[in-house]
């Protein structure tokens, strides 16, 4: 897998949880990004179009929650 894929979170989000869960279950690899800790992280999220977390990037193409059938999408464009 050359693209990383990037889970955007914060500490008490189930959906993140579930987000990160979901990735390890199927074996993909992950840099989770803490919003509350940098500035800079939140306007990346901002830059895909989002407010809210978790969002899930990999390149320029991101999902926001956790939606099974959208992260699978990701999964493929790297497979």
């Amino acid at each position: 897998m050359d693209k990383q894929f990037i889970v955007y979170s914060a500490k008490g989000c189930r959906d993140c949880e579930l987000v990160k869960e979901y990735l390890k279950d199927n074996g993909v690899s992950f840099e989770v990004r803490d919003l509350m800790a940098s500035r800079e992280y939140q306007e990346e999220v901002e830059k895909f179009g989002f407010m809210g977390i978790p969002v899930t990037a990999v390149g320029d193409q991101a999902v926001k929650g956790f939606n099974p059938g959208e992260l699978n999408r990701l999964i493929g464009l790297v497979k």
